[in-house]
């Protein structure tokens, strides 16, 4: 029903932006604000989820055999509902659709979003046409009339239900897990609801919407009245968000409290102790610190705790000052944050090293098969190891996606939780609130955490900010590795991260600047780039090369990119839906996952892609998921890293330029980085002056609240 262009396919966020509908003056208190939310529901939804299948080398979202969480029948149902039941409710969600004048090709949509009962519910509630992909306010106004005649008024409760669903679900997508009320109330205003306030009031009380009332931090205010109360914004969130915020709060107070350090053995007495002592202490860290595989080879029982002794062993052997810190940080704190660029990487795999070498389970997730890889490279082999085979070459290091499905990884315990001891995650800041409530939910009491990451790239694509927020908070260790990312590259990236943007000597063309006057040109300029000059030059192929953008639209967007790079690189008809065996492709199931790929061929069943050695066939259905990858958004490059970069600038994009989408950018280059530069002055202003697209989120409130000195 929507012929709007944004800046990703229908169903997936687009590039951090400003929330829908702009903030207002005014201000709406709703009839009540909810308490804490209790979380038994979410957890146990959560481990559901953490067991739901995902490909072997998939991400987050990705589920088993490819297809996209978003597929799956309404009910959660696994197995496939009968043909006979499913063209049912395809043919009565159409025929209610027809009747209301929207397109019947929306029947898929309706069912997939309603149920089996989409045209039923049309029926009762037009404006729930609302929660389909695409539909804006407008069309579900002309829709409601086309059902309901002259009883369609602007003021229905049903109307101003959806709208605040539809308002609440638009700033999820821009990664905003609630909003202020006043945002929501001046986008039902805007949207011609008679009376807002009231509107929230009756909202609130459904359940789908929860309200907060959230005290606002006021540094270096002076206390002169006790008695004064101190400032609050009251937020909307939908009951989804909110839950898996609290959820995650509450899982993070669970692993830093039950964190039980070991203790050191007593010292033993008379000659005979001595002896044995010198003979069978395993390694520098004596009785507690085991030897690989401990006695006889067999891996630490579980719920071995090596002691401070131990500990500091292992901390003195690591290979850097950094790497220390971090391991005695993870020996007396179930959290531990940890934050630095590329080479900072080795300091998660060291601890990971380490707490093996101590007869622990310790495992490493990234956010992409290409970082977990990097991860196991870093990673000695030959560590002990529990539980069953792991089913990565990697070993130690697997996908967060597959750890969490059970694909990759040490398996599960009887009680469900992850049979581990220490758990680093990499990528942290790309962890939205519902993979990271996931996440939390999966470990045992007692569990190590770590989360590892850039703090200057790019937040997750999903709702959250939850590696910023854990930051903000303080409420656990942070240690800031001391490690730089070398070279030309790596010195322009960590002047972006502090914002200054600052030339670098680069006397082997690790970096090179190419300005142009406008898109047009920068896309010229990049195709040539891509095709001649970084090859020849450089000795770097093409296909090791990538062009990354702000966003899909303009005259040097992904599409026009990519039209222009098939064109010149694999030239075809485009006889599968516009894409030809040898196409360079990334299929996207769901928000946040972004896989590389090849066309194969294509058939009745789908378009058949290679995804780096798995095969993957996307049903014709589905065929959005699927777009040309010689040309990316800087958002879809998050986790990966390419020998070459063309990052290019146009001046049609400059309003969408951060210090975050700039550093991501550069950052995604191992050797070369070329820019092409139509941005004029907004690069500069942009890296000095705006960090990063706001975002408005709960987790760092619900953490004070909870913190010993709330």
């Amino acid at each position: 029903m929507s012929d709007e262009d944004t800046s990703a396919p229908q169903g997936r966020p687009g590039p951090d932006g400003p929330r829908g509908d702009g903030p207002a003056d005014a201000a709406a208190a709703p009839a009540a604000v909810a308490e804490r939310p209790d979380t038994a529901r979410l957890a146990e939804a959560i481990r559901a989820m953490g067991r739901a299948g995902a490909a072997p080398g998939g991400e987050p979202g990705t589920a088993a055999g490819g297809a996209a969480d978003g597929d799956a029948a309404p009910d959660g149902d696994a197995a496939p509902r009968g043909d006979a039941q499913r063209a049912e409710a395809l043919r009565a969600a159409a025929e209610v659709l027809s009747e209301g004048g929207a397109p019947a090709e929306l029947a898929a949509a309706a069912v997939a979003a309603l149920g089996d009962g989409a045209a039923a519910a049309l029926r009762e509630d037009p404006w729930a046409v609302l929660a389909l992909p695409g539909v804006r306010p407008e069309q579900a106004d002309g829709f409601a009339r086309g059902l309901l005649g002259q009883d369609a008024g602007p003021g229905d409760p049903r109307r101003a239900q959806a709208l605040a669903l539809w308002l609440l679900e638009r700033a999820a997508l821009h990664g905003h897990t609630a909003l202020e009320v006043s945002e929501v109330r001046a986008g039902l205003e805007q949207h011609g609801v008679p009376d807002p306030a009231e509107a929230l009031g009756t909202i609130v009380t459904d359940g789908r919407v929860m309200a907060f009332q959230e005290e606002l931090a006021t540094p270096g205010a002076a206390a002169a009245d006790e008695d004064e109360e101190p400032p609050v914004r009251l937020l909307l969130a939908l009951d989804r968000l909110a839950l898996a915020e609290e959820s995650l709060a509450d899982g993070l107070v669970r692993l830093t409290s039950t964190l039980e350090p070991g203790e050191d053995a007593p010292p033993a007495d008379g000659p005979e102790a001595a002896a044995a002592d010198d003979g069978d202490a395993a390694g520098a860290g004596g009785e507690d610190a085991p030897q690989a595989g401990g006695e006889g080879g067999e891996p630490a029982p579980a719920g071995h705790r090596p002691g401070p002794t131990a500990w500091e062993a292992a901390a003195a052997a690591a290979p850097s000052a950094s790497a220390s810190a971090l391991i005695r940080a993870a020996a007396g704190a179930g959290l531990v944050l940890h934050t630095g660029g590329e080479a900072a990487r080795a300091e998660p795999a060291a601890l990971v090293a380490a707490a093996r070498s101590l007869g622990l389970r310790a495992w490493a997730a990234a956010w992409t098969a290409e970082g977990a890889r990097e991860l196991a490279s870093l990673i000695p082999a030959g560590q002990p190891e529990d539980g069953p085979e792991p089913s990565s070459p990697g070993g130690a290091a697997v996908t967060l996606a597959g750890l969490l499905s059970g694909a990759e990884g040490p398996g599960l315990e009887g009680d469900g939780s992850l049979a581990l001891d220490v758990l680093v995650v990499c990528d942290a800041p790309l962890l939205d609130v519902e993979t990271a409530a996931t996440l939390v939910e999966s470990l045992a009491d007692g569990t190590r955490l770590v989360l590892s990451g850039d703090p200057g790239q790019l937040w997750s694509a999903g709702p959250g900010r939850v590696f910023a927020d854990l930051l903000a908070a303080r409420t656990c260790p942070a240690v800031a590795s001391r490690t730089p990312d070398p070279g030309p590259i790596g010195e322009l990236v960590s002047g972006i991260s502090v914002g200054e943007l600052q030339q670098v000597e680069a006397p082997g063309r690790e970096v090179v600047i190419v300005p142009a006057k406008d898109g047009g040109e920068a896309a010229h300029r990049a195709v040539q780039l891509v095709l001649d000059s970084i090859p020849r030059a450089l000795g770097i192929p093409a296909d090791h090369v990538v062009v990354l953008t702000p966003g899909h639209g303009g005259s040097a967007g992904t599409r026009a990119l990519n039209a222009a790079l098939k064109a010149r690189l694999n030239p075809g008809p485009g006889r599968f839906g516009g894409f030809d065996p040898g196409d360079r492709v990334v299929h996207s199931p769901t928000p946040g996952s972004c896989l590389p790929g090849t066309v194969v061929s294509a058939d009745a069943s789908g378009l058949r892609l290679d995804l780096s050695g798995r095969p993957l066939t996307v049903p014709r259905e589905q065929a959005q998921q699927v777009r040309h990858g010689w040309a990316l958004t800087v958002h879809q490059a998050v986790g990966r890293r390419w020998p070459g970069v063309v990052a290019v600038l146009p001046d049609d994009a400059a309003g969408a330029l951060t210090r975050q989408l700039v550093h991501t950018a550069f950052g995604r280059a191992e050797r070369h980085l070329s820019v092409v530069h139509a941005a004029g002055q907004a690069l500069a202003q942009a890296v000095a002056t705006v960090p990063a697209r706001p975002r408005t989120t709960r987790l760092r409130g619900i953490l004070a609240e909870q913190s010993p000195q709330s």
